[in-house]
């Protein structure tokens, strides 16, 4: 009872008009950063920092959450109207949302993100409410094997997930390991595959990766195609009249996903925020893949799938929940964003850590009820208001649109790493990019591996370090073991076993 009193304080905070604008502010501020390529919700809570010297604790913490929010649902915005994710997290979203968007389907595609949102961000704001603690315990049972044994599941289902081009996958994330092999190595203080550079020492930053797999490579694509794609994409965007009701997804189509991809999408997410470094990319693609998995029309994936924006955007959000955990309970950052808004409580005053829930319990559940609030309020309220003109950003003129997002992308890539040379690497990535998509490697591969290759490395590395060298530590720990068989499985289900039923599907007819 004194946890239920403790949070509905936090719930009563929010009601103080001064916080309510500090979270309405804050979401709207996450919206813009997240919706642009190359401006995240990380910068946005950076930026926030000298403002937390002047303003309360709650406030600033009340900020931070409903930014971080924003900034994960918001680049489902530009994946779906323009094919370039606003976040590393949306890319999923890109492939399904922006096929739609191209079908004349904008609107309907930014409602099922909405409310896969919606449903994920609230779903994972409870569970950190109500399971913390225990979270924190479960999370302290997945050791360096078993870390490595998901991080290798994640790479697995990336490179199989595309039946069709499963040796430009693998070649793609591969790509994506060797890159981020550049610089300092993950384990000692010794640079490595830097040339003999005094540059590439401090190795390459992931928004150059992002921002020219994504917003460059697509700028060039659209130059390419200048009369072509878009050109249709436009005519429908202003043929058809967008009204607030179209963002509203029918109650069939929401049915037709179902109820339990949402639950067990947001779960998903859940639990894969409390792992530190997991982050919403690695939430976003497993929640996509393990409804892929079981989809009853595995076949509308990649050309448009409501399932797939649902389940996606379900448990990135809910992600956002998880990542508090780790953070709050050992000062180990689940992502990023919760990197910086650890560097919001340490200024505050506020040491992390098992006790801090004892303490401080009062000036947290503020921040936790900015989390529900802003998910199940401020999401669907964003796109009532702003929606008709989010799909509309397609239709300003092209020239207009690609220049204003080539100077904003690499302007941001700049801004996040104060770097001539980084924002070079954009450039370079992004023409290795247009090539990559025409040649139909998947950029999204290549991302996903850049990502994920440091901890399958580092993990790889410190197992076998605390084991003598013996591989066997992998079969032998039991949460290694059981990603391992979840692996296993994965590849049966989605190679194996919808082969043999296509066979039997051909040989009847």
């Amino acid at each position: 009872m004194e946890t239920l009193s403790i949070f509905a304080g936090g719930f009563a905070e929010l009601a103080d008009p001064a916080v309510l604008a500090f979270m309405v502010v804050g979401f709207l501020v996450g919206t813009f950063f997240g919706a642009m390529p190359g401006l995240t919700s990380v910068l946005a809570i950076a930026l926030l920092l000298p403002i937390t010297y002047t303003i309360d604790v709650v406030p600033a913490l009340v900020m931070s959450a409903s930014i971080f929010m924003a900034g994960m649902y918001s680049g489902s915005i530009t994946a779906t109207t323009i094919n370039i994710p606003g976040a590393p997290s949306s890319m999923m979203t890109a492939i399904e949302g922006n096929a739609l968007m191209r079908r004349g389907k904008g609107a309907n595609a930014l409602g099922h993100a909405a409310l896969g949102s919606m449903i994920g961000g609230a779903i994972g704001a409870v569970l950190l409410m109500a399971f913390m603690p225990l979270a924190a315990e479960v999370s302290l049972l997945i050791r360096t094997p078993g870390k490595f044994s998901l991080v290798l599941f994640a790479l697995v289902v990336i490179i199989i997930v595309d039946k069709g081009a499963i040796a430009k996958g693998l070649v793609a994330t591969l790509m994506g390991i060797m890159l981020a092999t550049i610089g300092i190595d993950v384990l000692q203080p010794v640079p490595r595959f830097n040339f003999g550079t005094e540059t590439l020492v401090q190795g390459i930053d992931i928004m150059p990766i992002v921002i020219g797999a994504f917003a460059v490579s697509e700028v060039l694509i659209q130059a390419q195609n200048w009369q072509s794609s878009l050109g249709a994409t436009l005519d429908k965007a202003r043929a058809i009249p967008i009204r607030r009701r179209d963002f509203l997804p029918p109650l069939s189509e929401i049915r037709e996903i179902g109820l339990f991809t949402y639950l067990k999408s947001a779960v998903i997410g859940y639990g894969i925020g409390i792992l530190p470094g997991a982050g919403g990319s690695m939430a976003a693609f497993v929640s996509y893949a393990m409804a892929r998995g079981s989809s009853k029309t595995p076949e509308a994936y990649g050309k448009g799938s409501r399932q797939g924006i649902a389940a996606a955007e379900a448990g990135n959000n809910a992600m956002c929940g998880g990542a508090f955990v780790p953070m709050l309970m050992f000062g180990i950052p689940g992502d990023p964003t919760t990197a910086v808004v650890l560097g919001v409580l340490v200024i505050n005053g506020l040491q992390p850590g098992p006790r801090l829930l004892d303490g401080q319990a009062e000036l947290l559940a503020p921040m936790f009820a900015s989390l529900l609030v802003s998910a199940l309020v401020l999401i669907p309220l964003t796109l009532f208001l702003f929606g008709p003109w989010f799909v509309r950003i397609v239709s300003i003129p092209k020239g207009l649109l690609y220049s204003a997002i080539a100077v904003v992308a690499l302007v941001g890539s700049y801004v996040a790493t104060y770097s001539v040379f980084q924002m070079s690497l954009a450039v370079i990535f992004g023409v290795l990019a247009f090539f990559m998509r025409k040649l139909g490697y998947s950029t999204v591969s290549l991302l996903l591996g850049f990502i994920l290759g440091p901890d399958l490395e580092q993990y790889l590395r410190r197992a076998l370090s605390l084991s003598d060298g013996n591989p066997l530590v992998f079969l032998t720990s039991l949460d290694s073991l059981f990603f391992l068989v979840l692996t296993a499985i994965f590849v049966y289900l989605i190679l194996f076993r919808r082969k043999a039923a296509g066979k039997t599907a051909s040989a009847q007819a």
